[in-house]
């Protein structure tokens, strides 16, 4: 998955993104839903970050401010060196040639009053990519590439399963041979029988392709498969981040722990010791102060409430080894 590279692809810094709440007959600003709240983030050529968090943390909006689908409040996201978020409009369609994404729900992400055919071919039409035959033949082979056939260009959405939906979904976001592609839930809203289908999919066309992804997702077995490195979202924060096989071996921060602990295990063997998460997770209008994580957390102590905790190299737990691990807990040492 993972190559030699000197530079990061996409670097994100200090991103946020907020959104205002209004109520009343006057509309009256409340306060602002912090959804995205100062992340810091690198991805290397070739890689596969894996996005980890609960529904409502911030994970989908972090993958559309990345993109510019949504613009951010604040922050910075370098895509080779050039700023996405401060490009102008036609800087931003070039930079669409190299930056895709594919959409959680193949059910709704696709037109139904276009063939499948049409579908594929509208990014190469929009960017003026060769001619029609050569489009055509682009799109024929993009199919087979994705496990579908030539002959079913014609027909339309709702004629395929939820499974070959999501392929049509990939071959569009392949059309333009891009560089990055934002993977936001792919196949949380497939059957489980097809997911590995999926996931076996993008593993090899990320070989054939060359390609960099950031693979969202509130499944961590999901990711575990996929993924080279993992970060852990929570509260529109990053709270832990470092190569995927020891985030799972020596997870440093509380929320990590009980994430992994979630995960459905058959042999009760091997079923890792349950990690105790108290109530639901906090407004994102009004976040706690300190580490965002404390008033759920069970090894917290009365300094948590007060600082916010940097994400930070948990150097103690891997000294000596390759690939960064870092943690934002003051008691990261000692869990």
């Amino acid at each position: 998955m993972s190559g030699i590279a000197t530079s990061p692809l996409l670097v994100v810094e200090g991103l946020k993104k907020y959104y205002p709440v209004r109520g009343g007959v006057f509309g009256a600003k409340l306060g602002d839903v912090h959804a995205v709240d100062g992340v810091n983030l690198s991805v290397m050529p070739g890689e596969t970050l894996g996005l980890v968090g609960e529904s409502g943390c911030g994970k989908s909006t972090l993958g559309r401010a990345v993109l510019r689908l949504e613009d951010p409040t604040e922050g910075r996201v370098l895509f080779e060196g050039r700023d996405i978020a401060k490009a102008s409009k036609q800087e931003l369609f070039t930079l669409r040639r190299e930056l895709q994404i594919i959409f959680q729900d193949p059910y709704s992400s696709l037109n139904p009053r276009m063939t499948v055919g049409e579908i594929v071919r509208e990014p190469l039409l929009v960017h003026r990519v060769g001619g029609k035959a050569e489009q055509v033949e682009k799109v024929r082979a993009l199919m087979e590439t994705v496990g579908l056939t030539g002959e079913m260009l014609e027909r339309y959405p709702h004629e395929f399963s939820g499974g070959q939906r999501q392929r049509i979904g990939i071959a569009r976001a392949l059309a333009l041979n891009p560089k990055l592609v934002i993977a936001d839930e792919p196949v949380s809203a497939l059957d489980v029988s097809v997911r590995s289908q999926v996931l076996n999919l993008m593993v090899k066309l990320q070989r054939e392709f060359n390609l960099t992804y950031v693979f969202i997702s509130h499944d961590l077995s999901v990711v575990e498969h996929v993924s080279d490195s993992i970060a852990i979202m929570y509260l529109g924060r990053i709270v832990e981040k470092g190569p995927t096989q020891r985030i799972f071996s020596r997870p440093a921060h509380p929320y990590t722990r009980a994430l992994i602990a979630a995960i459905p295990v058959a042999d009760p063997e091997q079923r890792h010791e349950s990690v105790p998460v108290k109530g639901e997770a906090p407004s994102p209008v009004s976040p706690p102060p300190g580490c965002p994580f404390h008033p759920r957390c069970s090894y917290a102590i009365d300094a948590c409430k007060s600082i916010v905790p940097p994400l930070e190299p948990v150097t103690a737990l891997n000294p000596g080894t390759s690939g960064e691990h870092l943690a934002a807990c003051i008691r990261k040492h000692e869990i």
